[in-house]
């Protein structure tokens, strides 16, 4: 190594920034991390450093001195000014504290790390400047394993090493911060239980140690997104992390599951419109056996488990038996559609209501009537929908959408596959045989408040009823 890292105290202590631009603000937001006494040295700032000056965050010098830097906990300098920014560095080098002056490498004697904050755990990542990319990359990643809560966590423990020094034997304290960290209490914290970890915690301290494990398990029904794995929350990976066992589908990119655990069992559960091995009590029943075994249990779901997912059943079938479940939204593939075809899915004056529908149904109501909320200034999203395209064709022509008006047919979006076919009411159907599109798109149907004839525009106040194509042609 060519640097040492260390941590460097902040308490009690001032940071010196000499500039008063965008150079001395990026350098600010990192240090408003710490509890530093932040001192900026410049005739004028910009606004965002102003706004520290005024809130009382940041206090403003206009004269550079030797004295100035005496006893800093470290110093920045970032004017712009190349001969400026060594000047300062001559002076500040005088009172022996470090120094790091931006873009000049060869007068740091600091350089600033990617951070990744779980106060007061502290992760810092550097490459000695040589490959600042990969070190962001690092961060990406760490961002996503670590739980956002960690650091509630950790000053918790803080908190409370008091009393385990008391009350838990010396012999047992590894286990018991074992079991804090990595045990049933660590992995309720991380599911945002944060209330119930902290009774858990404090209950084993009363009671002398950490409890035996019951051998109940944990269900988490986790949102894999559309298709692209950078598309899912961290949330979600975390979930997969922590996961022993992941029961998952065939709409699910096998992508997503090099998230997870390398030792986690894949269970592949494939539901198939007309050739469906896995019924949904089966799926219910295993899940459920596979927490009773004291496992992390994953049930990965396309898009968001809460639309169109059955998540409701696997709620049930946990609840019935007892088991912790919960669960994890995802991003919903009509979102992920808008965005592919780079347009908002609402629009203010054209479409002001949106409306999430499918076309496939349950067996007690396979033929839903999904198009009972397509209306002028509502856009639809027919998930599950291509083999309905005749009949939901036919309904919003009867509901009064224009023959020609468009249709976009979204499939495998965010996935290598993706495809976007522009379509209209006349020719959806024709157009997903051309397209050989049978399964995995979302038909978005925007119904503007003005409709576009042969006429021109006609305007919302010529409509009569929603329902009549008549009246809207009148």
């Amino acid at each position: 190594m060519k640097a040492f890292p260390m941590f460097i105290r902040t308490t009690g202590r001032k940071v010196v920034i000499v500039g008063g631009g965008e150079q001395a603000a990026q350098k600010a937001r990192l240090l408003l991390k710490t509890d530093a006494k932040l001192i900026l040295v410049a005739k004028t700032l910009e606004d965002e450093l102003q706004g520290l000056v005024d809130s009382g965050r940041a206090e403003q010098t206009t004269e550079l001195s030797a004295e100035l830097f005496q006893d800093s906990a470290m110093i920045f300098v970032g004017t712009g000014c190349p001969g400026f920014d060594a000047a300062a560095h001559g002076i500040a080098k005088l009172t022996g504290c470090p120094v790091n002056v931006v873009d000049q490498p060869d007068l740091c004697d600091m350089t600033t790390p990617a951070i990744v904050d779980r106060d007061p755990i502290v992760v810092a990542i550097g490459s000695e400047g040589t490959a600042p990319v990969l070190t962001r990359d690092i961060k990406t990643k760490l961002e996503r394993m670590l739980p956002t809560n960690l650091g509630g966590l950790a000053s918790l423990a803080g908190r409370l090493r008091g009393s385990v020094a008391r009350q838990v034997p010396r012999d047992q304290r590894r286990a018991f911060w074992a079991w804090v960290f990595k045990g049933k209490a660590g992995e309720q914290w991380a599911r945002g239980a944060e209330r119930e970890a902290a009774r858990d915690i404090k209950a084993a301290i009363a009671a002398g140690g950490a409890p035996k494990e019951t051998g109940q398990g944990h269900i988490s029904l986790v949102g894999a997104g559309p298709g692209a794995r950078d598309l899912m929350t961290l949330r979600a990976v975390e979930r997969l992390q922590e996961a022993d066992v992941i029961f998952y589908d065939r709409l699910v990119d096998p992508d997503v599951l090099e998230l997870a655990r390398r030792d986690a069992e894949r269970v592949f559960v494939g539901k198939q419109v007309g050739a469906n091995a896995w019924p949904q009590d089966k799926i219910c029943a295993l899940i459920v056996a596979e927490a009773r075994k004291g496992r992390n249990v994953v049930r990965l779901k396309s898009g968001d488990p809460g639309i169109f997912g059955r998540a409701t059943e696997e709620l049930d079938a946990a609840k019935r038996a007892g088991i912790a479940i919960d669960l994890v939204p995802g991003v919903t593939a009509a979102a992920a559609a808008g965005a592919a075809l780079g347009q908002s899915l609402t629009e203010r004056g054209a479409t002001d209501t949106f409306v999430l529908s499918t076309g496939t149904g349950c067996a007690d109501n396979a033929l839903p009537d999904c198009t009972r909320l397509a209306a002028p200034g509502t856009t639809t999203a027919f998930y599950m929908a291509t083999r309905q395209a005749d009949r939901i064709a036919a309904r919003l022509a009867d509901q009064g959408f224009p023959a020609m008006g468009q249709i976009d047919v979204c499939v495998d979006v965010s996935k290598p596959t993706e495809r976007l076919i522009k379509s209209t009411l006349d020719t959806l159907v024709s157009d997903l045989s051309e397209h050989g599109v049978d399964s995995g798109a979302v038909i978005l149907v925007k119904w503007s408040k003005s409709k576009v004839t042969s006429a021109g525009v006609v305007p919302m106040s010529s409509y009569h009823n929603s329902g009549s194509a008549q009246a809207a042609t009148a």
